[in-house]
């Protein structure tokens, strides 16, 4: 859409005056995306007010990718790429890797493993809300299984034993840190999507308690946490008779434990 310079700085005022940092930026993709002015006049007071600019645009940028987005689901953050470029990596190493995305949301960690893993891939995606898992189906579309349900409980019986990689970005805030969030998450997000429990590791360490029975020999987990969880994390991990190893990306703010069985 082409639109009179004008137009173009009032965006911007408008913008930067809602607190938006990166309003240029922010500008040029309401612009991009706008299909007429009318239609651009509404997605930036939208934005202005205070949702996520994700959910104006409809789709959140993830590892190269456009990821669909909507009203009530968890929106896909720039660290969790780290997560699913490491899980990248652990299904990479596999001849026909069996890959399994619990807490799936819209599928973004999926949609970038079968984006950039070169080899054939059998997947497994599951959310215990109905809600994501239909978005993450217009994200993913035949190339995986999806499911809902309650961690590992959609998931077929016959994967007992064969999963090469587990990767789950489980909600890990810490109950007591809610009020702290951002408004964007704590007014267009469901609480559920980032609520952790007490210490923010309780579905977590539900996780662990189940994965070993689902991991094939070699196999991993792999989640993103904190980074003051992370002791906790290997601990949790270790209690569970698994391996522990914490990797962080300093550029992304993000870091992640890995668990295997001991070998």
């Amino acid at each position: 859409m082409n639109i009179d310079p004008e137009t173009y700085d009032g965006v911007v005022t408008t913008l930067r005056a809602a607190g938006c940092v990166w309003a240029e930026d922010e500008a040029d993709l309401l612009i991009e995306n706008s299909s007429c002015e009318t239609d651009l006049s509404q997605k930036v007071k939208r934005r202005a007010d205070g949702e996520p600019l994700e959910l104006v645009l409809g789709w959140a940028s993830f590892r190269g990718l456009r990821i669909a987005v909507a009203p009530g689901v968890f929106i896909p953050r720039l660290r969790t790429e780290f997560l699913a470029g490491e899980a990248i990596s652990a299904a990479s190493e596999r001849m026909r890797p069996v890959v399994v995305e619990l807490c799936c949301g819209a599928g973004a960690i999926s949609a970038a493993i079968l984006n950039e893993v070169p080899r054939p891939i059998e997947l497994y995606a599951a959310d215990l809300d109905p809600v994501a898992v239909a978005l993450a189906r217009r994200n993913l579309g035949p190339r995986a299984h999806l499911a809902a349900g309650d961690l590992f409980a959609p998931l077929p019986d016959d994967l007992r034993g064969r999963v090469d990689v587990l990767v789950a970005n489980v909600p890990y805030v810490p109950t007591s840190d809610l009020p702290f969030l951002p408004a964007e998450s704590r007014d267009h997000e469901p609480a559920s999507t980032v609520d952790g429990g007490a210490n923010g590791l309780v579905l977590l360490e539900r996780l662990l308690g189940e994965a070993g029975h689902w991991l094939a020999p070699g196999g991993r987990v792999l989640s993103e946490v904190s980074q003051r969880q992370a002791p906790l994390a290997k601990s949790i991990i270790a209690g569970h008779g698994l391996v522990a190893e914490v990797r962080a990306d300093a550029d992304r703010d993000a870091t992640i434990v890995i668990a295997s069985p001991i070998p």
